[in-house]
C-alpha cells in the first residue's frame, strides 16, 4: 500500500502562499522591523492559528489580517481589510499545478500497487484541489483530516486493515508525513520540496533505514 500527501507532493501549494507573503511583506512596511522581522511575526500568528484554527487559505488570510494589527497595534482599517481579502483570488482552485511527473508516474504505480491519498486542511478546500488534480481514479480512498500525527495514521492502518511493515507513506513534509508515520510503524518516503512550509520542516534521521529519500517523484517508480 503507497499512501501519498497532496500538497507540495502531488502539486504545488505552498509556492502561492510565499507569493502572497512576498507582497504582504511589502506592503507591510515597518518603522522598526525588517522583512525578516514582520516574516516571524507572521510566522508566530499562523504557528497560533494551525493549533486552533487549522489549515487552509481561510486560516491564512486571517493570520494576515492578526498580524496587521500586531504590527500596527490596532484593528485592520476597511481599506488593510480590502487588501486581504484581495489575496484569496489566488488560491482559487479550479485547477492545480501538478509537480513535474505526477501524473504519469501515479498512472503506472496504480497499475502495481493500492494506492490512498492523505491530505490535511480544510474539507471544502481539499476536495476542490483533488477534484481538479484529476488524480482521483488512482486513489482507492482519500481521506482529509484536521492534523497528521501519530494517531491519524494508527487510525488508517485500522479502518483499511493495513501492514504496516508493507506500508509507505510518501511526502515532503517532515512533521506531517515522515516522523508520524514512521512512529506509526509505517515505511516512509521523503521528496524534500524547496518550498515546503516551514511548519512543516523536522528532522529526519539519516540513519532510519526504512525512510527513502528521492529527489524527484517519478523516482518511485524505479523502486515500486
Amino acid at each position: 500500500m503507497l499512501i501519498f500527501d497532496a500538497d507540495d507532493t502531488l502539486w504545488e501549494n505552498n509556492v502561492i502562499f510565499e507569493r502572497v507573503i512576498d507582497e504582504f511583506l511589502e506592503w507591510m512596511a515597518h518603522p522598526e522591523l525588517d522583512r525578516a522581522g514582520v516574516r516571524a511575526v507572521l510566522d508566530d500568528i499562523e504557528a497560533a492559528n494551525a493549533l486552533t484554527h487549522g489549515y487552509g487559505s481561510k486560516v491564512f488570510l486571517r493570520s494576515l489580517g492578526e498580524c496587521v494589527a500586531r504590527l500596527r497595534e490596532r484593528a485592520a482599517t476597511a481599506e488593510e481589510t480590502a487588501r486581504i481579502a484581495g489575496w484569496a483570488a489566488a488560491f482559487a482552485h479550479d485547477r492545480v499545478e501538478l509537480v513535474a511527473g505526477v501524473a504519469e508516474t501515479l498512472a503506472e504505480l496504480a497499475r502495481r500497487h493500492e494506492l490512498l491519498l492523505l491530505t490535511k486542511g480544510d474539507t471544502e478546500e481539499q476536495e476542490r484541489k483533488v477534484a481538479a488534480s484529476g488524480l482521483l481514479p488512482y486513489f482507492r480512498d482519500v481521506h482529509i483530516v484536521a492534523e497528521k500525527n501519530v494517531s491519524t495514521y494508527e487510525e488508517l492502518v485500522r479502518v483499511h486493515g493495513l501492514v504496516p511493515a508493507s506500508t509507505w507513506m510518501i511526502g515532503n513534509s517532515p512533521k506531517s508525513d515522515i516522523l508520524p508515520a514512521r512512529a506509526a510503524g509505517l515505511n516512509a518516503v521523503f521528496i524534500p520540496h524547496e518550498h515546503t512550509w516551514v511548519l512543516e520542516h523536522g528532522d529526519v534521521d539519516p540513519d532510519d533505514k526504512k525512510v527513502l529519500r528521492l529527489s524527484a517523484f517519478g523516482e518511485l517508480l524505479r523502486h515500486f
